[in-house]
């Protein structure tokens, strides 16, 4: 169905509702940024309480009759500051939700829709509050406990760790399924030295659970992570790793297309190597680095590729990690969308659906402990003086990607800016604030040509994405940079 033609039949459907509806807002002309705001959290939280495939903000119908009557709000016209009104709202919701807006006529009247994705994993907030919607009025979650309390036991569920991978098995079986040998060597233990030590072991660690017997069950998080051959496992055949090599930049040719057999603990190494080994070579890469080397970080590489495994949302079915290599980029998706909002990757503590497989990875050094898995991925692009990665999130995968070398007349505004916000990001962990200077060096830029780091940290300043740090300071030179949620 043509776009336009599902606008309108949304809008009938929706004006079509009873009066009271808490996923659904209809407005005239009012536009308040604050407001708006408000109702973006209120209509998320609220779609996610009713189990709706969204919330809808909407401009042009009247509110007690329902009946569609215009507006004249023109949203993608609207500014706060210098800002666009839909990019600063993006900037203010947390985590961020991939919100749309739609502006059409209906019947020679406008209509405006902002379509609301519900909450997944964590209620939606506006700057520092939550909204609910309640009968037809949007009030502060926190002020309806019995509502937050219910919207959290919808987030809430049974871990996939938890889950049972193969029921009601023998020992022998056991054994033969998970290779209990590398748990022993990656956690640095001594192999018992008889099965009723290995098997006591594994249950310790929840890998298995005695039935009673000579019977066990074998957990998801045992076979996910220590499966010989994650194919004997009907519910996780799919979670396992493919890499797929292309020829050019596109997905018209694939050369080599590789799925992993091992479960993640046991294959992870393997399948970094495997990886690293289809890199392209590059004799020069910026001015840091002059030798021989892969076109992308080897540690940005294993980073990348521990967060896809340990952050997938495993209710996903039919669909797992995925790394596709192109010519000038690399591209590492998971399935299932993040707890954390993008722009905060680098800073804010890290946040797993997968808890409990995340603290084994951790264990074994597959994945960071203190979260700084992001910061060095993006300090070593900034070193092979990369394009910036770009982490995307689509409404059910997470992606990754590192693009190859390109000068800095090559890269685009949004390579600039991306940049420019990481590099502000990495500079402020690192205990420091980005300025002119910084970021000159992050582009290898030469000095006379500083207003051109100018104008990418004003390119950014309007994006919402940096701040001046000190602005009673009226010296450009000597300006200094945060990130916007310092």
């Amino acid at each position: 169905m043509p776009e336009v033609s599902r606008l309108k039949t949304l809008v009938e459907r929706l004006t079509a509702l009873p009066c009271e509806t808490e996923w659904v807002e209809f407005k005239h002309n009012d536009f308040d940024q604050e407001d708006i705001g408000q109702y973006l959290s209120a209509l998320s939280n609220s779609a996610a309480l009713h189990r709706k495939e969204a919330g809808f903000l909407v401009w042009g119908i009247e509110d007690c009759t329902h009946q569609i009557i215009g507006t004249t709000f023109l949203p993608r016209m609207e500014k706060i500051g210098n800002q666009e009104l839909e990019n600063w709202l993006a900037t203010q919701l947390f985590p961020r939700i991939n919100f749309k807006i739609h502006e059409f006529d209906y019947s020679g009247k406008h209509i405006v829709v902002f379509e609301v994705p519900p909450a997944t994993h964590t209620p939606i907030r506006f700057k520092d509050t939550e909204f609910i919607r309640v009968g037809s009025y949007k009030k502060k979650l926190k002020d309806f406990p019995e509502k937050e309390r219910e919207l959290w036991a919808l987030f809430s569920h049974t871990t996939f760790e938890k889950g049972i991978a193969k029921r009601e098995i023998s020992s022998d079986l056991v054994l033969a399924d998970l290779d209990y040998p590398a748990y022993f060597e990656l956690t640095g233990q001594r192999l018992p030295d008889n099965r009723a030590g290995i098997l006591n072991r594994l249950a310790q660690e929840k890998f298995i659970v005695a039935k009673g017997g000579d019977t066990f069950d074998i957990t998801n998080l045992g076979a996910i992570l220590f499966a010989k051959d994650l194919s004997r496992f009907d519910s996780l055949a799919r979670k396992a790793l493919r890499i797929i090599l292309y020829k050019g930049q596109s997905r018209v040719e694939t050369i080599r297309e590789q799925t992993g057999v091992k479960g993640y603990a046991v294959g992870f190494n393997g399948a970094v190597a495997f990886i690293n080994d289809k890199l392209p070579q590059n004799e020069q890469i910026g001015q840091a680095l002059r030798e021989n080397v892969r076109m992308f970080p080897e540690i940005a590489v294993r980073e990348l590729v521990a967060n896809t495994i340990i952050h997938q949302d495993f209710e996903m079915t039919g669909t797992g990690p995925v790394v596709e290599i192109f010519s000038d980029r690399i591209e590492i998706t998971n399935p299932g969308t993040p707890l954390i909002d993008t722009l905060r990757f680098i800073d804010e503590p890290p946040r797993s659906r997968n808890e409990t497989l995340a603290a084994v990875m951790r264990r074994i050094n597959i994945c960071e402990e203190r979260g700084s898995g992001i910061d060095k991925v993006i300090s070593s692009v900034e070193l092979y003086q990369l394009p910036a990665p770009d982490f995307t999130v689509t409404q059910s995968h997470t992606k990754a990607i590192l693009y190859a070398f390109k000068d800095f007349g090559e890269m685009d505004k949004h390579d600039r800016i991306r940049a420019c916000y990481q590099h502000a990001c990495l500079c402020y962990v690192s205990n420091q604030v980005m300025t002119n200077t910084s970021l000159r060096k992050r582009f290898s830029i030469e000095d006379k040509n500083y207003s051109m780091a100018s104008r990418i940290i004003a390119d950014t300043i309007n994006e919402g994405l940096i701040k001046v740090y000190d602005p009673e300071n009226r010296s450009r030179k000597h300006a200094r940079y945060i990130p916007f949620w310092a």
